[in-house]
C-alpha cells in the first residue's frame, strides 16, 4: 500500500444527529474511496469507536446522550483509543467553544454549515499526516532535555514518565524537536511539514501549543521548551549546552 492509497482506504466514523448531514458526508467520503461507519448519538458513537476501531472520527459537538466534547475526553483518556484522530463539527461560531474542543484533544474542527468536500479534504489531510509520520519514523528517538520522543512507539516520555499526546500534538512536537532552536512560523513551515492540505493548522496552532505547554512545561506560563517568537511563531529550545558536552538534541536508533 502506498502513502497515497493508505488514507483513502481508511475507515471513517461520521457521527451527527441530523441524518441528512450524515448521508451527505458519508456519500462524499465514499466517493473519495473511504469506508464509512455512521452513528447518530454519542452512546452509539462510543460503542462504534470501541468495537470497530475506525481510523478517524468526525464528531458533531451537539449529540444526544454524550456530546462530542465528552466523547473526545473519553477517547483521549483511554490508552487504547487515544491515538484516534478526531475532527469536531460545530454549529457554534464562538471561538471559545472551538478552543474547548481543541483543549480536550480534538485535532481539528469544522464549523456548520459546511461543504462536504471540506470534510473530505480535512480527513485526507489529517490521515496523510499520520501516515507520513508513521512511515518516516522508523525506530528513531529524539531527545531534548527531559523530553524523549519515540517515533516508532509514538510515545513521549517526560523525565521517564509517559505523556499522552493527540496525533496533532505528537506531529507538532516531532517537527519542533527535529528543528531545535529554529523559529517555525504559524503558517508556511509548520503547514508544509504537517501536510500541504491541512488548512486548519494555522488558526488552531495556538490552542495546540497551549495544550503541549500544559503537558510538558513545569510552568506553562513561563515555558522553557516551546518559546514564542513574537511576530513569527514558535521555536523549541532545550537545556543550555554544557561545556564540552553535546548539544540539546540527541538522535538515536532504538535497539530494543
Amino acid at each position: 500500500m502506498t502513502q497515497a492509497d493508505a488514507p483513502s482506504r481508511s475507515r471513517i466514523l461520521v457521527v451527527d444527529d441530523e441524518p441528512e448531514i450524515v448521508r451527505a458526508v458519508k456519500a462524499y467520503l465514499e466517493q473519495a474511496g473511504f469506508n464509512v461507519l455512521t452513528a447518530f448519538d454519542g452512546e452509539s458513537a462510543l460503542h462504534a469507536i470501541r468495537r470497530d476501531a475506525p481510523d478517524l472520527a468526525v464528531l458533531d459537538v451537539m449529540l444526544p446522550d454524550r456530546d462530542g466534547w465528552e466523547l473526545t475526553r473519553l477517547v483521549r483518556a483511554d490508552p487504547q483509543l487515544r491515538a484516534l484522530p478526531i475532527i469536531l463539527l460545530t454549529a457554534r461560531i464562538d471561538d471559545t467553544d472551538k478552543i474547548v474542543g481543541l483543549e480536550l484533544g480534538a485535532d481539528d474542527y469544522i464549523t456548520k454549515p459546511f461543504n462536504p468536500r471540506e470534510v473530505v479534504a480535512r480527513v485526507r489531510a489529517l490521515l496523510r499526516r499520520q501516515h507520513l509520520s508513521r512511515d518516516a519514523s522508523g525506530s528513531e528517538v529524539l531527545q531534548l532535555g527531559d523530553l524523549l520522543l519515540d517515533l516508532g512507539r509514538r510515545e513521549l516520555l517526560l523525565d521517564g514518565v509517559p505523556v499522552m499526546l493527540t496525533p496533532t500534538e505528537f506531529g507538532l512536537l516531532h517537527i519542533f524537536m527535529k528543528h531545535p532552536g529554529q523559529a517555525l512560523s504559524r503558517a508556511a513551515r509548520i503547514k508544509r511539514a504537517l501536510g500541504s492540505e491541512y488548512e486548519g493548522i494555522e488558526r488552531t496552532l495556538d490552542s495546540h501549543i497551549r495544550n503541549l505547554r500544559r503537558k510538558i512545561e513545569a510552568d506553562p506560563g513561563r515555558p522553557s521548551y516551546i518559546q514564542t517568537v513574537f511576530g513569527l511563531g514558535y521555536r523549541m529550545v532545550g537545556p543550555p549546552r554544557a561545556p564540552g558536552g553535546e548539544g540539546p538534541l540527541a538522535v538515536r536508533r532504538d535497539r530494543s
